[in-house]
């Protein structure tokens, strides 16, 4: 089995957006075959900041309840990480050391004390960041079946 994925709150937003039908559908791959297989993982983080995009800045935007029952589906379907004050603490320090923003960080250092190797997100600062690699599931070249066997 493939190690552990970490999906990012862009990839999920993605699957919910509608005027981006190119990110959507590779979206929803993504979050089928991570569901499927097992292998893909979510923090509380990544879904409270997808209740946020999906409910105000998606066009048009979902209403509370939809983003409530997107939410209820994944909780109950994936494995959810929850961010505690070791993460928090760990995501301060790779931001001060790292020069990330916070938000950023905080999601590398659920991956980094939760042994998740690997984070799906449109937002990379760098491919390798102490033992996290981070991949671009939009890019041109990536291809699913590389990373999930």
């Amino acid at each position: 089995m493939t190690a552990e994925i970490l999906v990012d709150t862009n990839v999920l937003v993605y699957a919910y957006d509608f005027s981006a039908k190119t990110k959507q559908r590779r979206a929803m791959e993504i979050l089928d075959t991570l569901a499927h297989t097992g292998i893909g993982v979510l923090s509380t983080q990544v879904l409270g900041e997808f209740f946020r995009v999906a409910t105000q800045k998606l066009s048009p935007p979902l209403s509370k309840a939809e983003a409530y029952e997107s939410i209820a589906n994944f909780v109950r379907s994936w494995k959810v990480l929850d961010v505690t004050g070791l993460i928090v603490l760990e995501a301060a320090r790779a931001a001060a050391e790292h020069n990330l923003s916070f938000w950023d960080a905080q999601i590398w250092a659920t991956c980094k004390l939760n042994q998740v190797p690997m984070i799906f997100t449109e937002d990379i600062p760098t491919p390798y960041l102490e033992g996290i690699q981070y991949v671009n599931p939009f890019d041109p070249k990536f291809s699913l079946r590389e990373w999930v066997s």
